[in-house]
């Protein structure tokens, strides 16, 4: 009985995670691997080091080394403000309304209509676009049809 409740619970908890992960956002998803991946390196070098193997622990460290301190230094960097800036909001002008669709300043509404659909099949975050630019497409269309 003890082996049953022990795999229900397990059961559960694999159940549970695989829920959280389906709904966790992709940086969200990265932070947790790069957490495990850290904890792990440091549970093994501390094994290798208590069983008297730390100098297989310090060759990995000077391997690994200066490629975990890149990646550190290149995550801090981001977080504190380096990388360009984009713009994600905000009032879009017609005239960068027409420059999203592809169209000239002169365009009528049924070329409008016509680039929006045209775009949108492949934008579309169903058909594998993104949610960004399909979210762009959608405010040209209603600055220029609004």
């Amino acid at each position: 009985m003890l082996w049953f409740l022990l795999g229900a619970l397990v059961l559960f908890l694999l159940l549970g995670g695989a829920r959280a992960f389906e709904r966790a956002s992709v940086p969200s998803i990265k932070a947790l691997f790069a957490w495990i991946a850290a904890l792990g390196g440091l549970s093994l070098a501390l094994l290798l080091i208590l069983t008297g193997k730390g100098g297989i622990a310090l060759g990995a460290l000077t391997l690994f080394g200066p490629l975990l301190y890149q990646k550190w230094q290149a995550a801090r960097g981001r977080r504190v403000g380096g990388g360009k800036t984009k713009r994600t909001s905000g009032n879009m002008t017609r005239q960068e309304a027409f420059e999203v669709l592809g169209l000239p300043p002169t365009a009528s509404e049924i070329d409008i209509r016509e680039a929006y659909h045209r775009l949108m099949r492949g934008a579309h975050p169903d058909a594998g676009g993104s949610d960004w630019l399909a979210s762009r497409i959608n405010q040209a269309r209603d600055v220029l049809l609004g």
